[in-house]
């Protein structure tokens, strides 16, 4: 919990004993009134996570922040090796490695030197 006498994260003046939180997202203290019968700073927010039925806080710095977007569904099956990538995008193999080679495609390349390709990240021949 925010100490009395910190800065703010997002206006930079002192926290008081009753207008205090740390942020969950970044870490940072900042005001948060903690109290309804006096007044006091709020430089963030707090609510209930329905999820977790728990009591969060953020400061309007990370409130301002665009959302991140969950990531995409990942398979197995979507990670090809460059003969099958090759195949799938309608490309020869050696084409498909001289095009990964020089950053034109994205792959991954272990260290026993076999490309890896993830199938949405395959450009097809017109």
């Amino acid at each position: 919990m925010a100490e009395a006498g910190q800065l703010c994260v997002v206006c930079t003046e002192p926290l008081t004993e009753t207008s205090n939180a740390d942020c969950m997202r970044c870490g940072q203290p900042f005001h948060l009134n903690r109290r309804n019968d006096i007044p006091g700073k709020d430089c963030g927010n707090a609510w209930i996570n329905d999820a977790s039925m728990s009591l969060e806080f953020a400061c309007e710095v990370c409130l301002s922040l665009p959302e991140e977007e969950p990531e995409a569904e990942f398979s197995l099956d979507d990670v090809l090796d460059l003969d099958e990538a090759a195949e799938y995008a309608g490309w020869h193999p050696e084409q498909l490695q001289r095009a990964a080679d020089a950053g034109q495609v994205a792959h991954r390349k272990t260290s026993r030197g076999i490309y890896l390709f993830r199938r949405g990240d395959l450009p097809h021949l017109p």
